[in-house]
């Protein structure tokens, strides 16, 4: 069997996770890349707290000449939350005919939320022959799940799902994505104010590539069109978070003050031709002591079918799917593919 070779991109918090794991399922990291200073030059196993691998982290900037020289088969994308973060990234695997997989949470299905970005990537990895996609935690908990769940469903009236999860387990982009330690003044200026628009307007800012989806934004994208919904109107309202006291943030290297965003709630609506309503929310949010992660989604019609996952591990579920999917990035036909369109996410032995 030959050996997957993998490029990790972002040696954060994430690659803890996926780098070992895709050592352990018998591929290969062959070069790894980061912008901080503080682990650019050092050995991987600095980073997973494993033995010593050979791989030295290299400066992001040289990524396509290190990617052409390494040729691996697959880049694993572990940095930003948006499309246009991480835009040159999968700009660069593209040109060298990498394939690539993302945990941007937006990567899951950017389509409906920056079309444009999608496009020009879609026809960058098509020209080059390779595959572009993200996955993570909604690949499985909030999509797949969800699409089986319907698949004991004679006709459904409406999809409901909430899921939350602690930012400080992700690093300090998603926190600050998030607002968590503004006031709630800022939280409405900076975050919330932002979807009070009309259709025409969200539209418009979509076209542009200005609009800043939360996390459920792609997710009630994806399954409508792994359902086969036609999707009529969308609209997103976020909420600020409190907490009864005092939080301590390792992630932004602050104290919360009480009364002050901790993070926030966003609920995303979509109605569909079909009748059928998706209403889903993501929480994310600093913990206080008595907090933990849920994920719960109710599928309403005949029959009624809810199902609860209590304190999933969310950080570690999200690599293992990244990390089970790259055998099938690498058979996926070019071009930006997102996983609706690919087989079921499962497990995988080896790589």
């Amino acid at each position: 069997m030959k050996t997957l070779k993998v490029a990790q991109i972002g040696c954060g918090k994430m690659s803890v996770y996926t780098m070992r794991y895709v050592e352990e399922k018998g591929g290969k990291i062959v070069c790894a890349f980061d912008c901080n200073p503080a682990v650019i030059g050092k050995d991987t196993s600095t980073i997973t707290k494993t033995g010593k691998k050979g791989v030295k982290i290299e400066d992001i900037k040289n990524i396509e000449a290190s990617l052409k020289k390494n040729k691996p088969d697959v880049a694993i994308i572990t940095t930003m939350s948006l499309i246009s973060d991480i835009y040159p990234l999968m700009e660069a695997c593209a040109k060298c005919g990498v394939n690539a997989i993302s945990t941007c949470e937006e990567a899951f299905f950017p389509a409906n939320s920056n079309p444009t970005l999608t496009a020009r990537l879609d026809k960058l990895a098509k020209a080059n022959n390779c595959t572009l996609t993200g996955s993570g935690y909604q690949d499985t908990s909030w999509g797949s799940l969800i699409s089986v769940l319907c698949g004991s469903t004679h006709n459904i009236k409406k999809i409901k799902g909430k899921s939350s999860y602690n930012v400080e387990d992700y690093g300090i982009a998603l926190a600050q994505v998030h607002g968590s330690g503004l006031s709630l003044e800022e939280f409405d200026k900076q975050i919330a104010s932002v979807d009070r628009i009309s259709d025409k307007e969200r539209k418009k800012l979509i076209d542009s590539g200005e609009y800043s989806p939360s996390y459920m934004w792609t997710v009630n994208g994806w399954l409508c069109e792994k359902l086969g919904l036609h999707v009529v109107s969308q609209t997103q309202k976020c909420v600020p978070q409190t907490y009864k006291k005092d939080l301590k943030s390792s992630t932004l290297n602050m104290t919360i003050k009480k009364g002050y965003a901790t993070g926030m709630s966003a609920v995303v609506t979509t109605t569909t031709k079909e009748g059928i309503v998706i209403e889903s929310e993501c929480i994310g949010k600093v913990y206080g002591p008595d907090e933990f992660d849920q994920n719960e989604w109710t599928v309403e019609g005949e029959p009624t079918t809810t199902v609860v996952v209590n304190k999933p591990q969310t950080v570690e579920m999200t690599c293992a799917s990244i990390v089970n999917r790259l055998p099938d990035v690498v058979a996926a036909p070019a071009g930006y593919v997102t996983t609706d369109r690919l087989a079921d996410i499962n497990y995988k032995l080896h790589i």
